[in-house]
């Protein structure tokens, strides 16, 4: 509970505070949005929660991470140890008061996950703008937030397109933050949240190789993580 009060303080005073940041250029919305990953962190760690990276983030190169999503905690956190990516994430959460408009102020890619194809092209459309930004793409390949012991969710083609039409490589990232930040339960339990940073896949591969091979290498990491509680 005394998490909580930190988080939603914390949250509401950096959006009241940072409401001119709205009518700035896009780069202090993502220095905010990395900020409150940071204070977010800190909240954690009276639990206590703390983290773990391993493998090769590759900041310096414009890439896509293609990431497990299993709570909250990479959405804020991944923004923040990623210098502020270009998120692709659900419509729906832009609505949030205050919050969704500094997402979309970040350049955040909105998806409308009901309107089939045109969400498609939707995506690839803001995907090359983005692409000129030099700024890397995090999206999460399931479109939701899935338990630790799902195997079963599919991936979504989205993930493809980027990388087809963007040809920049793509890193798989494999985590176990379900463990301890459980999706839709209140109850946090302490530990070390565990992220990897996977080999790129190259680029130029055909989709189904491409597809396969994504979920295969986040997949068998992340189940392998499921156990390692520390």
């Amino acid at each position: 509970m005394l998490f909580f009060v930190f988080f939603y303080c914390s949250t509401t005073l950096i959006g009241v505070l940072g409401l001119p940041i709205l009518l700035m250029p896009v780069r202090y919305a993502s220095r905010l949005g990395a900020f409150w990953g940071r204070c977010v962190h800190l909240c954690l760690t009276i639990i206590p929660i703390g983290f773990s990276i391993e493998g090769d983030i590759a900041k310096s190169k414009q890439v896509i991470y293609a990431s497990k999503h299993q709570s909250v905690w990479e959405t804020l956190i991944l923004y923040w140890q990623l210098d502020s990516p270009i998120v692709v994430l659900k419509k729906e959460l832009l609505s949030i008061p205050i919050v969704g408009q500094f997402m979309k102020r970040a350049g955040c890619i909105a998806v409308d996950r009901s309107s089939g194809i045109r969400a498609l092209k939707k995506i690839q459309e803001e995907a090359l703008l983005a692409k000129q930004t030099g700024r890397s793409i995090l999206i999460f390949p399931q479109g939701t937030r899935v338990d630790p012991s799902d195997r079963t969710t599919p991936y979504q083609i989205g993930v493809f397109s980027l990388y087809q039409l963007l040809s920049i490589p793509v890193i798989p990232i494999a985590l176990n933050s379900g463990l301890y930040w459980q999706n839709k339960k209140i109850l946090k339990k302490p530990g070390i949240i565990n992220v990897i940073f996977l080999s790129p896949i190259k680029t130029g591969l055909p989709r189904k190789e491409f597809m396969t091979k994504l979920k295969s290498d986040i997949e068998e990491k992340s189940a392998e993580l499921e156990k390692k509680r520390i």
